[in-house]
């Protein structure tokens, strides 16, 4: 039904609670994950930094993004799941465009993600990756919110 998952993960609590449940929907379905983690050096170019401060700044943010997806990949491990990861380096502001990107070019059928559930004034400010997902993911999209 599932066979591979897509889970974007970013190191907040809410993706840690998506990838524990997608662990456990992979366990149950034996199914197989695809760990995402998108670089987005939008906010890099727009603060017009020098060339060299730039790599560096990316290199930061891949080798963050790297060492998130092998203790990821390490907790599927020991939990019997087996994971692929995935790291997107993009230029939009919005993350939502490497998940969907996933979603449409991948072998997909279901994206677990993990989100804030923000409302009111908050969304509007911040926005949503996850309510984008939503609306346009071509498979169906589970969202996770971290317990209180």
């Amino acid at each position: 039904m599932y066979e591979t998952i897509l889970v974007p993960i970013d190191g907040s609590p809410t993706s840690e609670a998506g990838l524990r449940e997608a662990i456990r929907l992979a366990q149950r379905l034996k199914s197989r994950l695809r760990l995402l983690y998108v670089v987005s050096t939008y906010p890099l170019m727009v603060e017009m930094a020098a060339a060299v401060a730039y790599d560096e700044m990316r290199l930061q943010l891949r080798g963050y993004g790297e060492d998130l997806l092998a203790r990821a990949k390490l907790d599927c491990e020991k939990a019997g799941v087996v994971a692929e990861t995935v790291l997107r380096e993009i230029t939009s502001p919005r993350i939502c465009e490497g998940i969907l990107e996933q979603a449409r070019e991948k072998d997909c059928r279901l994206v677990v993600m993990g989100t804030h559930g923000r409302r009111g004034f908050n969304r509007l400010t911040l926005g949503s990756d996850a309510e984008m997902v939503v609306r346009e993911s071509p498979v169906p999209v589970l969202l996770v919110r971290q317990p209180d």
